[in-house]
């Protein structure tokens, strides 16, 4: 019986391989430049997929919205990159995300805000947008916000819940709101930066989403 159900879940775990793939190559019929052995899941939507660019083995689990708001956005995935279920990435001018990143559920990433002068609405203003780079090997927890203009560094690690409003240095773990400098994964990554201490010290005023 145990072997049977085995055999069961892994023909269910082909299925929803090929399907994963399968939807990958529909959004790259419409223009996506999807690498090979990319998988979408169910319920994705991709706006304007004629401006994404994604490398080899791209994993996104289901619900997740690639929010691109410009013909001339570029949104940026390298190779082995994992996007949890229902993150949502809102593009108005360019964000990059390195290889082998594992980007948990729920996660929301912008490169733009609204303007917020007095002298009108909030909705009648133009949106002031700034390039967001996420590097190689970092891991964004669980709903973790990055707001526009953010460089986060290879190997970084940002806890669950943070909101990230500026850069982070290669291999730092950070957590909070407004996310903070807690460590670092290795040694020689702390000694670098150890005598730059305003790389701990976030705005008073932190953008706004």
């Amino acid at each position: 019986m145990a072997s049977l159900q085995h055999a069961l879940e892994a023909l269910i775990s082909i299925g929803s391989l090929l399907r994963g793939r399968l939807r990958a190559r529909v959004f790259v019929s419409r223009g996506a430049k999807i690498a090979p052995k990319s998988q979408i899941g169910a319920r994705c939507r991709i706006d304007r997929p004629w401006c994404l660019e994604a490398g080899a083995r791209l994993n996104a689990e289901s619900d997740v919205y690639l929010k691109i708001v410009s013909d001339d956005a570029v949104l940026k995935f390298g190779d082995h990159v994992f996007i949890g279920r229902g993150s949502e990435f809102d593009v108005i001018c360019q964000v990059s995300v390195g290889d082998h990143t594992v980007i948990a559920p729920g996660c929301f990433v912008t490169d733009h805000n609204h303007g917020i002068a007095p002298h009108s609405r909030v909705d009648q203003q133009q949106c002031i947008s700034n390039a967001v780079s996420i590097g190689t090997d970092v891991w964004l927890g669980t709903n973790v916000v990055v707001l526009p203009g953010v460089r986060i560094g290879d190997g970084a690690v940002v806890a669950a819940g943070a909101v990230v409003t500026r850069d982070v240095p290669a291999m730092a773990v950070i957590a909070g709101v407004p996310a903070r400098i807690l460590r670092y994964r290795d040694r020689d990554s702390a000694q670098q930066v150890t005598e730059d201490r305003n790389l701990n010290e976030f705005s008073d005023s932190p953008p706004l989403m």
